[in-house]
């Protein structure tokens, strides 16, 4: 059963699951995890816009495409870390289809969950199959009993922003709270049913900020990061005045870095200065049996995002 919701109460009200560009839901459909009634939600009308505010600031609505925001002028110059992210990630084709919300609140991409032959926490199982198994794209700070990281790239920038997300068009809430802390496996996000993402609310552009995004992929599965990260930085008189750095791939919900942050701030933009940051990118790590590699691929690429911005 399809039901074309128009409004957003009858989104929320509709039984199924929520559909908007189909990338991720209609390929868990072929692959036989995800079956039942879905609730198209393309045509809802308001959230397929990018709104400016006086300020400057940028209100993006959840039915925008990801190509959309990779590719506006005004992003890309206000938010240029989101605007990479966005045009870095998937693949073309992905970015022209899916959309902002979509990308924040896709399924996990394991491929333990992506097989109907395997039982799992988020398929309403009692384990999971990645942490004892095959394991190598697995999470390096392991956070919960999900072992599987957090797949949304676009979630790590919104992190890096400090942005909000605005739920049912009227209540805002932290972008960090859209992933919780990693605790519950059986979920990908926070949102209650009823409940719909319906715009990203970024803050003002902050004056000089540089950005770069990265991230280290296998040639076989070049969709997907083993390693991403995205650094901001404010430099001033040589001085790095402000930095907020964020990875992704690594642990199950995109994972903001303070150790790195804190020895960047306050001190000159200089390589030396780069480096011994970057080295405090693994700080705390907790590797499976085959994600040890990722201890020396996260701080290479955390130095990689930081040269860039410098």
């Amino acid at each position: 059963m399809l039901t074309i919701a128009t409004t957003l109460e009858e989104a929320a009200a509709a039984p199924g699951e929520l559909r908007a560009g189909g990338t991720d839901v209609q390929e868990r459909r072929r692959s036989g995890i995800a079956s039942g009634p879905l609730v198209d939600i393309s045509r809802l009308p308001g959230l397929n816009t990018i709104a400016w505010g006086d300020d400057g600031a940028a209100t993006v609505g959840a039915l925008v495409s990801i190509d959309a925001v990779a590719r506006d002028e005004r992003v890309r110059a206000g938010y240029p870390g989101l605007a990479q992210a966005a045009g870095g990630l998937a693949t073309p084709q992905i970015r022209l289809m899916g959309t902002m919300g979509g990308a924040l609140l896709q399924r996990i991409r394991c491929w333990y969950f992506r097989h109907p032959a395997f039982d799992c926490f988020k398929k309403g199982g009692e384990g999971c199959p990645a942490r004892a198994g095959h394991n190598p794209n697995g999470v390096l700070f392991d956070l919960g009993p999900c072992a599987y990281p957090h797949p949304s790239t676009l979630g790590m920038a919104l992190l890096a922003y400090e942005a909000q997300v605005e739920v049912n068009g009227r209540e805002l809430r932290p972008a960090a709270a859209l992933f919780g802390d990693g605790a519950d496996p059986t979920r990908d996000h926070t949102l209650a049913p009823g409940e719909l993402l319906t715009r990203i609310v970024l803050p003002p552009p902050i004056r000089g900020e540089r950005a770069a995004y990265a991230r280290a992929i296998g040639r076989a599965e070049a969709e997907w990061p083993l390693v991403e990260a995205i650094a901001l930085l404010v430099v001033e008189d040589g001085q790095i005045r402000r930095a907020r750095v964020v990875v992704g791939g690594v642990a199950n919900i995109p994972l903001r870095l303070p150790a790195v942050e804190a020895a960047l701030a306050g001190r000159p933009a200089a390589p030396e200065t780069l480096a011994a940051a970057a080295e405090r990118a693994a700080d705390g790590a907790t590797p499976l049996p085959e994600t040890g590699y990722k201890a020396r691929l996260l701080p290479a690429t955390v130095l990689e995002v930081l040269e860039r911005a410098v």
